[in-house]
């Protein structure tokens, strides 16, 4: 009951400053007593209802719609100005009204000229802030009338064209005159295609072939908010889905990001008003005003939208949080751009409740002082105080969108070595498919001198610019490339260090350029985030009845992606090379876990389930120890739980042996065969039980009883490793509780030592160090720490951590290494570590890399320069050589 009384005592309020202050609602109040007094008495929600029915019974449309608008337009200003309804409400009120209206106009029209017909064929895309159901109080509409001369409706002499235009002015004037019950909604049909040479109506064919080829990039930014909003909404929507692609590119147009980049600048050029609150601002256009933050959601959209689906919302706020979750902008910006949405677009309805004007400037005097007063403050000064610091914020975080896309002045062309300088400008001769049309020699021509620069500062100019020739060659075109590299000098640099020090990322990058997409932004020098958001980009919750291989794909992309970002990390030592690795290892699991689902999915559709059964997978190695370089194989093994007995429920089914086997192939595949995208990782599963004699996947009971009865020790020294990483989280915790108890299992120390120390003597003769970096075979380098620890492990049965650091400081706090002798152990396994990790990207043949690489592979492992690295190394190799000696009693020879 005291709720009620509050909500009627604040709408009597809303009434008298809309009486006083709002000649429109006061007007609308006069014509409309009994819904007036129903806000009164029954309050809000009851007074929308009887709004949207106040011309059921009127059946000329134009005056229908009129009367309804008028009673809408009232109820939701009152109710507004009451708080019974929010912004959110009171936008999408307005905009569901709009449609309605669009709609009715359309049937009515249609049904004039054919009678009986319906508006098939023909349809009204709603963009601007009607396609986000954020409209105005007193807006514009901003459609776009498309037929599809098929099927549009007419009389059996008209010609489609014509009838459609005929629609279009009728349609228009239905909603736009105004007449003595006033008008439905002021239409601005500006945004179609072409609008100045172009009819009101487009033809279908038209429409599609526009934005399939000659549409700008503002037309993209206008459709992130369209949608089918009235007609054949069927063939708005599916017209949609045509040019999706338009709008969410999956590779990014340089050229069009380019335009955006021109557009958020030009933002602000061509506003001429005061620059803060004041009488005249706009707060629609003027600085830290609502376009502002409008277009700061909608640039991030474009240039990230068409590889991330999370982000194509339509709505402002929700867009911001979008964007947000993905970490593509802080929380924190999110929260005051959206907070601050919703208070300029308060505002801007205030100044149109006045007198029903599509307005956004401030006014002066005694007409701010009538505006602040509506909105329920004492005065113009208040209000300019309230709307000050919002804008001030909004405009600190549009500056910084600006200033991330500022280019620096550029200098004169630089001296660069005659043949470099020879070979670059024979790029233009014609040899290359990519540089052949004007407009790729034209963008070629407008970043030379920055490329040259680039060049001029590079490690090793001349094997950059074979790598970058390596590149070019394989381009269907070179514009988006060098209109990129354009607009983001910057990133040019980037390229440059790619192609001269880490050549597996530059083969990469030759095979496919696309990875220089996600590098648009800082937000490519953050690491991977856990393993459930990486597997979820890469669809590993889709169920729909998406295409495998589309599956596959989309794992590839994410995986390619954020694999090749970490190479680029760590070359310019944006992150220790041991989180690098563990960044790695995640994606590697997200990809495991993303490919077993897809696999899992499409094999049920033949074979069915296997119920109470599910593939397990067991992470060894690098990969068991969550430390993968750029050239790591991934060594798991497959395991089912349930009984081998069991059969599958699918319209072929199979005996569970049989079953997981099939799919355990499948899942390998799907990470190891190429694809469009490309291939991912090698799948190593020789450490299942009895190796490539045994099957590929055995169940669980299988497996333990091999372990307990048949293993090799060097098998469970490999399950030191071991740690289960797909499949559901309980059987992941039994699995890994079986390997405990095969690792905790009594063992005779000597017959362990002697194992230990063949194996060691036998992998030594038949597998010898590559190069001075490498760090894993070296005497005294990764194996023999392992070999070391591991031993420790099985001998104590204790410290069974699969990452050999952690295993390290478990002995030692366990006392079965010195403290002291356990960390000194622990700074050599992540010194050797780093090395191998880095040294894979910058000396993939483990050799001592071009001068350029050594600087730079010294830097990334914490060492002043190369001597220094391999006084480093030495030091490391020599402290695992005297705890080996230690333990085993034998001497290991260090060579320099």
């Amino acid at each position: 009951m005291s709720g009620k009384t509050d909500e009627n005592s604040a709408i009597d309020d809303a009434i008298r400053r809309a009486k006083a202050h709002s000649p429109f609602l006061f007007k609308a109040m006069e014509r409309l007593p009994e819904l007036t007094e129903t806000l009164r008495h029954k309050g809000a929600e009851t007074a929308v209802n009887d709004a949207k029915a106040v011309a059921s019974g009127v059946e000329d449309a134009a005056k229908a719609l009129r009367q309804e608008r008028l009673a809408i337009a009232m109820v939701l200003g009152i109710g507004d100005l009451a708080g019974a309804f929010d912004l959110t409400r009171v936008m999408r009120e307005l905009s569901d009204f709009a449609d309605r209206a669009m709609h009715r106009a359309l049937e009515a029209v249609v049904a004039r000229r054919v009678e009986g017909a319906e508006p098939d064929g023909i349809f009204a895309l709603a963009l601007g802030k009607l396609g986000a159901r954020e409209l105005n109080y007193s807006s514009d509409i901003d459609p776009i009338l498309i037929y599809d001369p098929s099927w549009l409706p007419k009389r059996e002499r008209d010609e489609p064209g014509e009838a459609a235009q005929r629609y279009a002015r009728e349609w228009v004037r239905m909603l736009s005159d105004n007449t003595a019950e006033g008008y439905v909604a002021r239409v601005d049909l500006r945004l179609r295609p072409a609008s100045e040479i172009s009819p009101l109506a487009v033809p279908l064919g038209g429409a599609l072939s526009h934005y399939e080829s000659s549409a700008l990039a503002w037309e993209r930014a206008a459709f992130i908010r369209a949608r089918s909003a009235a007609g054949d909404i069927a063939a708005g929507e599916e017209f949609l889905d045509q040019i999706d692609s338009f709008v969410w590119r999956r590779t990014l147009d340089f050229g069009a990001i380019d335009e955006i980049r021109r557009l958020t600048h030009r933002i602000r050029e061509t506003y001429k008003g005061p620059s803060e609150p004041s009488p005249g601002f706009n707060l629609k256009q003027g600085r830290g005003g609502i376009r502002e933050i409008e277009f700061f959601a909608q640039t991030h959209q474009l240039v990230h939208g068409g590889r991330d689906p999370s982000l194509r919302e339509s709505g402002t706020r929700a867009a911001l949080d979008a964007l947000a979750a993905a970490g593509r902008i802080t929380g924190e910006d999110a929260r005051l751009l959206g907070e601050s949405y919703d208070k300029l677009r308060t505002i801007e309805h205030r100044l149109q409740m006045v007198a029903d004007q599509q307005t956004h400037s401030l006014p002066a005097g005694e007409a701010l002082d009538n505006v602040a007063k509506l909105h329920g403050l004492t005065d113009g000064a208040a209000l300019l105080a309230y709307l000050t610091p919002i804008c001030a914020g909004v405009a600190e975080r549009f500056d910084r969108l600006i200033a991330e896309d500022s280019e620096p002045a550029r200098s004169g062309e630089p001296q660069v070595d005659s043949a470099v300088l020879e070979r670059i400008s024979n790029w233009a001769d014609g040899r290359y498919r990519a540089l052949r049309s004007d407009a790729a020699l034209s963008a070629f021509g407008a970043m030379r001198g920055d490329l040259l620069s680039a060049l001029s500062a590079a490690p090793d100019p001349e094997r950059a610019v074979t790598r970058l020739e390596s590149l070019i060659e394989r381009l269907p075109s070179a514009i988006n490339l060098f209109r990129l590299l354009e607009a983001r000098p910057a990133m040019l640099g980037q390229l440059v260090r790619i192609v001269s020090l880490a050549p597996p990322l530059a083969d990469e990058l030759a095979r496919r350029p696309e990875l220089l997409d996600p590098l648009i932004d800082n937000s490519a020098f953050a690491l991977p985030g856990p393993v459930a958001r990486l597997a979820a980009k890469m669809g590993v919750a889709d169920t729909d009845e998406d295409d495998y291989e589309e599956r596959l794909d989309c794992i590839r992309v994410v995986t390619g992606e954020t694999r090749f970002t970490l190479g680029v990390q760590l070359i310019e030592a944006a992150h220790d090379p041991l989180d690098i690795a563990a960044g790695l290892s995640r994606t590697a699991e997200a990809g495991l876990e993303a490919a077993q689902a897809a696999a899992t999915r499409e094999f049920a559709e033949t074979h069915g389930r296997i119920e109470g059964s599910e593939l397990v997978v067991l992470a060894l190695g690098r990969l068991g120890g969550g430390l993968l370089t750029h050239a790591s194989d991934l060594d798991i093994v497959y395991l089912f739980s349930g009984t081998h007995e069991a059969e599958s429920d699918g319209r072929r089914p199979l005996g569970a042996t049989l079953y997981f086997n099939r799919l355990a192939q499948r899942v390998t595949a799907a990470l190891s065969v190429p694809t469009a995208e490309g291939a991912l990782y090698e799948v190593d599963t020789r450490l299942r039980p009895q190796g490539n004699q045994g099957p590929i996947a055995v169940s669980f009971e299988s497996f333990a009883r091999y372990q307990r009865e048949a293993a090799w020790t060097w098998e469970h020294m490999a399950l030191t490793r071991a740690r289960a990483v797909t499949g559901p989280e309980h059987l992941r915790e039994e699995l890994d509780a079986l390997v405990a108890e095969v690792l905790t299992a009594p063992r005779d120390a000597a017959n362990l030592k002697q194992a230990v120390l063949t194996m060691r003597s036998d992998m030594a003769q038949h597998k010898t160090a590559a190069g001075v970096l490498d760090a894993k075979l070296l005497r005294g380098g990764l194996v023999d720490l392992e070999f070391l620890t591991h031993y420790l492990q099985l001998r104590e049965r204790t410290a069974l951590e699969p990452e050999v650091g952690e295993a390290l400081s478990q002995l030692g706090a366990a006392g079965i290494l010195k403290a002291e002798d356990a960390d000194e152990l622990r700074e050599a396994n992540a010194l050797l570590n780093r090395v191998l990790i880095a040294a894979r990207l910058l000396a993939p043949d483990l050799s001592r890399p071009h001068a350029s690489s050594e600087a730079v592979l010294a830097h990334t492992c914490g060492a002043d320069d190369w001597n220094a690295l391999l006084d480093k190394m030495g030091s490391a190799r020599h402290s695992v050589a005297r705890h080996w000696k230690a333990v085993f009693g034998d001497e290991l020879e260090i060579e320099t």
